[in-house]
């Protein structure tokens, strides 16, 4: 009988039918494509063990002079900087107090209540005691004096912590616990925490047309809003900024373990904006940038956010805000959109989106700085990370499309763009990010679907073969390789190296298939017999011994349900399997399920062409 072989089509493309498509392939978890060929990804480890709090949704690298690597990480309640292995907590500190804390504690409780006049603290802050005594039992100094997450906030003078050891575990009060903790307790406010979900009735111009604040800025800050951080290094330092809130300094100088300070507060600040949008530093001028500062009002800024407004300091001095005829400091108000959502380098130039529009920054040099050309309007960005650079252009997700830059504005033409946008939670819409992977020529956005309120699936182009595909995976931060030898991302308090094997750090990767469209078994017209498939597979790396399945399903409308046929293990030494499957059209399925190896959880692959002996079996 003869063999008719089947090679589909790179990609997946869902915008028609099932049918239409044929040749082509319809679904897909888990795999990507390489040189046309559909292939598992690559596993993922983590990179410590060390953990961080909240959830990180922003990754920088960057390397001092002295050749020390450092990773910034941005959570929604810290910043850490990486050195090593060690995450050390440099969220800045809000507030002090001196000699201004009492506590009050119920015997059989581990609740501890504090008193601080006007603490300013919400829920979930942190606040690290000092300088407290024992309340008189088993609530000692040691048990005190730390670092606490607070609980809940009664009132504007008060607010709760649950009493712990020095290893977390809960200490309960007993009937001795009746002191105050002594008359010179202090407390070290780090800022406000801010939140896990996107609010959309918080920002500019949002509300209906007619409400009182319809147009106007309402109250966004970095408390009330999901908690973005943007950051980029300033020579050896770092500036680091919470959407909506102040501007802050690292200084590489002080060590790993140094709390970043408020940049406008620092000796020899001029005119510092105090809150922001997005930082930002030009490469090679070196000017730090603030997107949605606060304007310049007679001497001093005026502490409310311009989105539209972008200012820079005088280049080589983070610190220099003040526009005079001496420096290269100044600002510049954008006139498209009613608010800056993101900005990303590009090659010698800086791209920033409004909500309608997309703007290139150059420098220009004296007297102006910078010059600031319209590219494009009707192109907003999604999210204030939903753009990403690569090789082959800078691509962004648009409110209903993806586009590039490369010199002028195009869409990319989106073989799955239906399935991304009609299966989207829009209410969680800051919480997408676009990421790169150059060892793959792929960019991607991560995004939550239609039934979750977190980030749940992935959407994959790979531009140097134009082709998509997507899945489902939880990342909340992705950092390219580049400074790092391996991509990073992170989930659950840990940072993954990506790309190392083909295991869920150490555990099987299930669920990873890829699945045809329909595909005519004969001439459509007439049923036909399958009796044999000789597997094309190539097993990757150190995955020798290992199997996928494939499996064939059949219908003989396109209109019916898809019937199982037959799936067989597939293994190196496999070379046919024998079937038996009758039907008009079918879909052949790709399958791997590592829990299913024995001894041996990773394991990668690539598909060629499958062969099918095929006879003719009548028109009934």
């Amino acid at each position: 009988m003869p063999l008719n072989k089947f090679v589909f089509r790179p990609g997946v493309n869902r915008e028609g039918t099932d049918y239409d498509n044929e040749g082509g392939w319809f679904d897909s978890n888990l795999v990507r494509f390489k040189n046309g060929r559909p292939q598992k990804i690559g596993g993922w480890v983590k990179n410590t063990v060390s953990t961080y709090v909240g959830i990180a949704r922003a990754l920088h690298a960057w390397v001092s002079l002295a050749g020390t690597r450092y990773l910034g990480i941005g959570t929604t309640w810290k910043y850490y900087i990486q050195q090593g292995d060690a995450f050390n907590d440099i969220t800045p500190i809000r507030a002090t107090t001196t000699n201004g804390i009492v506590f009050a504690a119920t015997n059989g409780s581990s609740t501890l209540t504090a008193t601080d006049s006007s603490h300013g603290a919400a829920e979930n802050d942190f606040v690290t005691i000092s300088g407290a005594v024992s309340l008189g039992g088993v609530i000692t100094a040691v048990v005190l004096n730390q670092e606490y997450q607070i609980v809940s906030v009664p009132t504007v003078n008060t607010y709760t912590i649950t009493a712990k050891d020095t290893s977390g575990d809960a200490v309960t009060a007993n009937s001795s616990d009746s002191g105050n903790g002594g008359s010179g307790i202090d407390g070290a406010y780090q800022i406000n925490v801010g939140l896990d979900v996107y609010v959309q009735s918080t920002g500019w111009g949002v509300g209906a047309w007619g409400d009182s604040t319809f147009g106007s800025s309402s109250a966004i800050s970095a408390n009330n809003q999901l908690r973005l951080w943007t950051h980029d290094h300033f020579g050896e330092d770092l500036i680091i900024n919470p959407r909506g809130g102040s501007i802050y300094r690292w200084v590489e100088d002080n060590g790993a373990s140094a709390r970043a300070v408020k940049l406008s507060t620092t000796a020899g600040a001029q005119q510092v904006p105090t809150i922001g949008l997005q930082v930002i530093t030009s490469e090679k001028d070196r000017h730090l940038i603030i997107l949605g500062a606060d304007p310049i009002e007679g001497s001093s800024r005026s502490g409310a956010s311009d989105p539209m407004l972008i200012a820079f300091s005088d280049q080589e001095n983070a610190l220099d805000f003040e526009t005079l005829s001496t420096n290269t400091a100044g600002d510049i108000r954008l006139s498209s959109g009613s608010a800056i959502i993101g900005a990303v380098k590009a090659r010698q130039e800086i791209l920033v989106w409004t909500d309608t529009a997309l703007y290139s920054m150059q420098f220009i040099g004296p007297p102006f700085t910078f010059g600031v050309n319209l590219i494009n309007e009707n192109t907003g960005l999604i999210a204030p990370k939903a753009a990403v650079t690569a090789p082959s252009g800078v691509f962004w997700m648009g409110y209903d499309n993806f586009y590039v830059y490369t010199g002028a504005v195009k869409k990319v033409p989106c073989t799955v763009l239906s399935y991304v946008f009609d299966d989207f939670n829009s209410s969680q819409v800051y919480k997408v990010f676009g990421f790169s992977n150059t060892m793959f020529d792929e960019v991607g956005w991560f995004y939550p679907s239609s039934s979750s309120t977190e980030i749940d699936r992935y959407v994959v182009y790979n531009y140097a073969e134009n082709v998509w595909s997507y899945g489902l995976l939880e990342r909340h931060a992705w950092l390219d390789a580049g400074v790092e030898p391996l991509p990073r991302a992170t989930k659950d308090g840990y940072l993954y190296d990506h790309e190392v094997g083909y295991n869920d750090d150490g555990s099987p990767m299930t669920d990873v298939y890829i699945e045809s469209s329909d595909f005519d078994i004969g001439d459509g017209d007439q049923f036909a017999f399958i009796t044999k498939m000789i597997p094309d597979v190539r097993f990757l790396e150190n995955s020798a011994d290992g199997s996928i399945n494939l499996v064939l399903k059949t219908r003989n409308f396109p209109g019916d349900s898809l019937t199982t046929s037959n799936t067989s293990a597939i293994s190196s030494s496999t070379q046919q399997t024998h079937i038996r499957a009758r039907a008009r059209q079918a879909v052949l399925r790709v399958e791997s399920d590592d829990d299913n190896v024995s001894g041996n959880t990773s394991t990668g692959w690539r598909l060629g062409a499958t062969r099918m002996e095929v006879r003719p079996d009548g028109r009934r």
